[in-house]
């Protein structure tokens, strides 16, 4: 199955002037929901994969087998150009490239390689970071480029040195990163313009940024090189807090009816889940 059309949007956005933010999304029924409120872009983030797919923290437990069969799930359905989280890769450099085959297979339009070193290592401290060596991560993007078939796959170098080894640090690792041909710069821990502008300056190339304060605007990090912000993964935790206060009402005996202007209605349901081109093929082939 070809995904051009897909992968040409996640193009287009890295090689625009604006810089956008995608859907958190997190499986097949929430990609329709945000396809249909206009979003073209979408971001399935390896926090979001562990959550839902086995109610477990983010702390690589999830497997790459397991996070393909959710992409294609959602890619069965979605027209969504879908950017991945695909943490470190699931390994070393080798790892990296059976991670691209299978992800790139799945559908996927872009994904990002870390050089955070994961899983945590026995008595790292609680809530740092350690990166791989610059060279160690250098072989898993040739890796990864390498293992691309499709070239319109967008492969993106993230990195956490701003965390860890400062803006100048950051700047260095995308200059190293992008020399190998990826696509983008993932770039973690943002806190002011100068740091966007400092890893644009490296790499010269599209800058996605993980998060920013609240006080950095799009149109100003659009005009330092971001072209993709992320903001977030509201969707999932407000699908938790949904199904939180429907369940406590109706196992408090409160009334279905009660809940009317709380849910989705049934045409509504109807419509996300195609129904009517199942009852289409029902009419078709069931007779």
């Amino acid at each position: 199955m070809s995904y051009s059309e897909q992968r040409n949007k996640l193009r287009a956005v890295l090689a625009g002037s604006k810089c956008l933010s995608p859907a958190s999304i997190f499986d097949p029924l929430s990609a329709r929901v945000a396809e249909s409120v206009g979003y073209e872009i979408g971001m399935l983030a390896g926090s979001v994969a562990s959550n839902t797919t086995l109610a477990a923290p983010d702390l690589i437990v999830l497997t790459l087998t397991e996070l393909a069969e959710q992409i294609r799930r959602i890619m069965r359905v979605s027209k969504l150009g879908l950017l991945v989280d695909a943490d470190h890769g699931y390994g070393n450099a080798l790892n990296v490239m059976r991670t691209i085959q299978e992800l790139e297979h799945a559908g996927v339009s872009g994904m990002s390689i870390e050089d955070t070193a994961l899983p945590l290592r026995f008595g790292q401290p609680e809530g740092s970071d350690e990166l791989i060596s610059t060279e160690e991560m250098a072989g898993k993007l040739r890796a990864a480029v390498a293992a691309r078939t499709d070239p319109g796959l967008v492969i993106a170098g993230r990195t956490a040195a701003l965390k860890v080894e400062g803006t100048e640090g950051a700047a260095a690792r995308a200059k190293a990163y992008a020399a190998i041909g990826v696509d983008a710069i993932f770039v973690v821990g943002v806190e002011t313009l100068d740091q966007v502008q400092a890893v644009h300056d490296a790499a010269r190339l599209p800058i996605i940024v993980g998060s920013a304060p609240a006080s950095l605007k799009r149109e100003d990090l659009a005009a330092r090189g971001a072209r993709i912000l992320l903001q977030g993964h509201q969707p999932v935790a407000a699908a938790v807090k949904a199904l939180q206060d429907t369940y406590a009402h109706l196992y408090g005996g409160g009334a279905p009816a009660d809940l009317k202007s709380h849910i989705a209605s049934p045409q509504e349901i109807e419509r996300l889940v195609a129904g009517e081109t199942y009852r289409k093929w029902q009419r078709e082939y069931l007779r």
